[in-house]
């Protein structure tokens, strides 16, 4: 066991109250993230931008991310998940409301790169604690953290659906998510896990240079899923409005059919790691990527196309929580640096997922962008029986 899971026990908080905060985190980054989701067709609207601009544009946040991952590990390592959440996290909701003023096409895509900036350092900082709180546990949760992310982020969609019903700016939405958020921190961020001491991360974080294999292949695999779950965030509302042809208000139903299956996969998903174990379970998710993809691309309609969108959502929810598990228990690299090596390779999902779907769909159309993704559930499947570290 790592020593910031061992220093949980120092913490002010009961393990119950930590898992609670942790959740709550969990919850708001998918509060914050969905916010944005469902207000781009609107945003891409108004500034005039077409699918391979906008394709382009996307490109900057996971950008930003990237760049970001090796600085985000150390910073973790050396100062601890809890300071390094406290201090980042404000600024993560804070810097949302930018999109409401973007003017141009190059105005969005700087905001976007600050957002994956500030945003990475909170993701491996809030995964970081999700990692010691299942330890501390002795028993699978993690899943059920990712749960509360996608439960936010179904919120999130609810949201986005009201204001746009009600004819709100975004700029309006996203001032009013951000004083959501910061007062969710405010009232839970004591309660956080003790970070690492420094000499003890030190001393692990030399296995950062020498990148352990199991940590590449896991990186692969989260790599398929994030493709994946970026096609469904930054083009769900787009495929729903000029594929399905969606009436307006329904537009959203795709993001948020999305979102509540990966919630519900995710609440269920310690569960099924428990019967099934995680190999099994990760191959049963890389086939309901790939069946609810088809499903979507080969009945462009209302209901078939919800239908194959919640497929998506309950394959994708278990991927990355058990990627993320197996990363952070790894016994060679620290917590922090061992999830910042596998976010590094997955995240170039994020970053190269939707500008490669903006570029196809400008040379075909969405349908052929979403059939290629979900080919990569079939990946996935077939990656999992190859590593032995999953069982």
């Amino acid at each position: 066991m790592n020593t910031e899971a061992v220093q949980i026990n120092q913490n002010i908080s009961t393990p119950n109250r930590i898992r609670l905060a942790v959740s709550l985190f969990y919850f708001g980054q998918g509060v914050c993230f969905a916010s944005w989701a469902s207000r781009i067709p609107d945003i891409k609207h108004t500034l005039n931008l077409s699918d391979a601009m906008l394709g382009s544009i996307l490109l900057a946040l996971p950008l930003g991310q990237l760049i970001t991952m090796p600085i985000s590990g150390r910073l973790v390592t050396k100062y601890g998940s809890k300071t390094m959440l406290t201090a980042t996290v404000p600024f993560y909701a804070l810097a949302l409301t930018n999109f409401g003023i973007a003017a141009a096409g190059w105005q969005l895509a700087l905001f976007l790169f600050l957002w994956g900036v500030i945003g990475n350092m909170c993701n491996i900082s809030l995964n970081t604690q999700g990692v010691v709180a299942e330890q501390a546990y002795g028993k699978p949760i993690m899943s059920s953290f990712h749960g509360a992310w996608s439960l936010g982020g179904f919120t999130g969609a609810l949201l986005g659906l009201v204001f746009i019903n009600f004819g709100q700016a975004p700029y309006a939405h996203f001032w009013i998510v951000t004083l959501i958020l910061w007062l969710n921190i405010f009232f839970n961020f004591k309660h956080l896990a003790i970070g690492t001491k420094p000499a003890v991360a030190e001393k692990k974080a030399k296995g950062f240079n020498k990148p352990d294999k199991v940590l590449i292949q896991l990186g692969i695999i989260g790599f398929c899923s994030m493709a994946t779950e970026g096609a469904m965030f930054d083009w769900s509302g787009i495929y729903f409005k000029d594929i399905v042809n969606a009436p307006a208000a329904y537009v959203v139903l795709g993001y948020a059919s999305f979102m509540i299956m990966m919630a519900a996969g995710r609440f269920l998903g310690d569960k099924m790691i428990t019967r099934f174990g995680r190999k099994r379970w990760l191959q049963f998710s890389g086939v309901m990527i790939s069946l609810g993809m088809f499903v979507s691309v080969t009945f462009p309609y209302l209901v078939p196309a919800t239908i194959g969108f919640m497929l998506v959502g309950l394959g994708v929810s278990g991927v990355v929580p058990m990627v993320y598990t197996i990363a952070g228990n790894n016994k060679k690299v620290s917590p922090g640096m061992a999830l910042a090596m596998v976010s590094g390779v997955s995240y170039f999902g994020f970053l190269l997922g939707p500008p490669l779907i903006g570029y196809i769909s400008a040379l075909a159309n969405l349908r052929y962008s979403y059939a290629i993704i979900g080919c990569f559930g079939i990946l996935i499947a077939l990656l999992v029986t190859k590593i032995k570290a999953i069982k």
